[in-house]
């Protein structure tokens, strides 16, 4: 049943991620497209809308994810938001109760030590998978290009220059005062133009 299914996959995945959001994305990705509920490319489009949107990003997803794979039944979305929420929930109640005790504990200590560079490798794999789908997405669709075909072909296309013009934003952003509202709308608006001088692209 689609419904169990959803909450199944989201609480393991709830339960299984150290790092909070971005840390899920591989997973999330993972799990998703070999269930056929969504493919690649989906699932990348719909982080951009989920980082410009309010909420945490991991429920944003979830939720949408429910909502797409049920054919916009509410429930969906209730089930894979549930899911992904209740581990985290549980396990923070948990914590509460028994870290003032263990914290000192240099076992608990060597395994906060283990999970920080675990957290940095899922959120570096999440990029990276990220960075194909925007840059190389002819790579699922075309398999036999090798990697020098996919970034020729990537690089004659309106989304890639405007994905280094929009990285060139971030650079700004981490290099100057710049209000990151003010980031986040001026990113929107370029790929809006993007999308529209796609479409009359030669």
């Amino acid at each position: 049943m689609i419904f169990w299914e959803l909450f199944y996959t989201f609480f393991l995945i709830g339960l299984f991620t150290f790092g909070g959001g971005y840390a899920m994305l591989p997973l999330i990705q993972e799990r998703v497209v070999a269930n056929g509920w969504m493919s690649s490319q989906q699932i990348t489009d719909f982080i951009a809308v989920s980082e410009s949107t309010p909420g945490p990003f991991a429920i944003n997803i979830a939720t949408y994810v429910g909502t797409e794979t049920t054919g916009g039944n509410v429930f969906g979305a209730v089930c894979a938001t549930l899911g992904v929420v209740l581990p985290s929930f549980l396990v923070i109640l948990l914590v509460a109760r028994i870290y003032e005790k263990f914290k000192r504990s240099r076992i608990v200590a060597g395994c906060m030590t283990g999970l920080r560079p675990v957290v940095v490798g899922l959120i570096a794999s999440a990029v990276l998978g990220m960075a194909a789908d925007v840059f190389l997405p002819m790579m699922a669709e075309m398999p036999t290009l090798s990697l020098w075909d996919q970034i020729a072909a990537a690089v004659t296309t309106v989304p890639f220059y405007m994905s280094l013009f929009i990285f060139a934003w971030m650079l700004v952003l981490v290099f100057k005062k710049v209000h990151p509202v003010v980031v986040i709308l001026l990113s929107a608006a370029l790929g809006i133009a993007g999308g529209y001088i796609d479409k009359f692209w030669i």
